[in-house]
């Protein structure tokens, strides 16, 4: 009986990277998505000023919907052998130049904390000054480069990757060869058997 070939040692080696590339990028998108990436200030009605500040969800909400879509790519490419990955692998390019556009266009919008501005004032006509940036984007870009480096290292190696194998499926019942009126081997359809006036033991 013979064995697929354990997969080398260098291939397995690219797997783990691509995994723990992955991992690292989606972290650092979406840990810095939810942190402050742009605040400012908005003039009150009385004089007064009221501080605004907005996170990276709150500006784009590419980069987490793109850092979702690369961890589920990662658990795709067991699933998958052939030219299946080398998709995957382009789905996970994609989803990382995804982040770090979102983390650019998020880092360079105004428009976000002028609506906060006026939701905060109920001025329609509010707008926030003084606005400064956080490094936080650049967080998320970086997270977003790592995920490009995940689907490029799928593109050139998945194919010599190691594949989910027949032994996680799910196992088939096979039905005990036998007369169509037997059903089963309990006490109940060997009675019912025996009323047919069948050999349960036949």
């Amino acid at each position: 009986m013979s064995e697929t070939p354990a997969a080398p040692k260098s291939s397995r080696g690219t797997l783990v990277l691509m995994l723990l590339l992955t991992a690292l990028g989606a972290a650092l998108v979406l840990t810095a998505v939810g942190r402050t990436w742009a605040e400012g200030v908005a003039p009150g009605t009385a004089g007064g000023r009221i501080a605004i500040s907005a996170s990276g969800s709150k500006l784009t909400g590419l980069p987490t919907g793109t850092a979702l879509v690369a961890m589920a790519a990662a658990v795709a490419v067991f699933a998958v052998r052939g030219r299946a990955r080398l998709l995957v692998g382009l789905l996970t390019v994609l989803a990382g130049a995804g982040a770090v556009a979102g983390a650019l266009i998020g880092r360079a919008d105004t428009a976000g904390l002028h609506t906060l501005a006026a939701t905060q004032l109920g001025l329609t006509s509010a707008h926030a000054e003084e606005i400064t940036r956080t490094a936080w984007p650049w967080v998320a870009l970086a997270g977003g480069l790592l995920l490009v480096a995940a689907g490029a290292l799928t593109v050139r190696f998945g194919r010599n990757w190691p594949a989910m194998g027949s032994r996680y499926e799910a196992p088939t019942r096979r039905r005990p060869a036998g007369k169509a009126g037997a059903t089963g081997n309990s006490p109940a359809d060997l009675w019912k058997a025996l009323d047919r006036g069948e050999d349960p033991t036949g």
